[in-house]
């Protein structure tokens, strides 16, 4: 089955060139494009993507409010950030959103068909850039944190559910997702799903992140 991908960029030329390196990947069909908000919107609501390539700069609104739409109307879908902003303030507003994925506007079109393909497999794409710079401000934050805050956990995220800590659980012992959903008897697509809810409420977008954020909560036992 191929894997159904939209896009919505306000650039006609840079939406163009994705939907080019979309169409060329033989699992991947292109099930629309837009250009704003409101159309983006549309889009997931009647088309119903299994990935969303979105960038942040629209014309009448922000990426991220679409984001965040898809998120609660359409949490199977994964969507991937695909912008020429990088600052902090975008790449965290996304990942709080709902983004799992964050890519600058500097790969080629066989890279970005790869990047979905990860993305759609549970991995979390991201420009080594934005790696660096999120791995600096974790950094900066842990050193700067009160030692009584740290060890009372006092900015706890979201507790998990039972189904979201299982996957957790399972996951950080090396289980595919492919293993988790046949233990808990339920789709891979559901899997991902609860991983990506996990990622959302612990603030992170991979799960070496999610693990460790998870133990140092207490959430998993290390």
């Amino acid at each position: 089955m191929q894997l159904k991908v939209a896009i919505v960029d306000d650039d006609a030329r840079y939406r163009a060139s994705i939907a080019h390196a979309v169409m060329s990947a033989p699992d991947m069909a292109l099930v629309g494009a837009a250009d704003d908000l409101e159309s983006g919107k549309a889009l997931l609501a009647n088309r119903s993507p299994d990935v969303l390539l979105v960038d942040l700069g629209l014309p009448s609104g922000s990426g991220v409010a679409l984001i965040a739409y898809a998120a609660e109307h359409l949490p199977s879908c994964d969507v991937m950030v695909v912008s020429v902003f990088g600052d902090e303030r975008s790449v965290l507003a996304s990942i709080e959103a709902g983004a799992t994925g964050y890519l600058l506007k500097d790969l080629s079109n066989v890279d970005l068909a790869e990047q979905i393909r990860s993305l759609r497999s549970g991995g979390s794409p991201i420009s080594p850039v934005i790696a660096r710079q999120l791995l600096n401000r974790f950094a900066l934050s842990k050193t700067d944190a009160p030692i009584d805050e740290r060890s009372q956990g006092s900015e706890s995220p979201s507790e998990l559910s039972a189904q979201e800590h299982k996957v957790l659980v399972l996951s950080s012992r090396g289980h595919t997702y492919d293993e988790i959903a046949l233990a808990l008897g339920v789709s891979r697509q559901t899997v991902l799903t609860y991983v990506k809810r996990t990622y959302r409420k612990l603030h992170v977008h991979s799960k070496m992140a999610a693990v460790h954020e998870a133990r140092r909560m207490g959430w998993l036992r290390t």
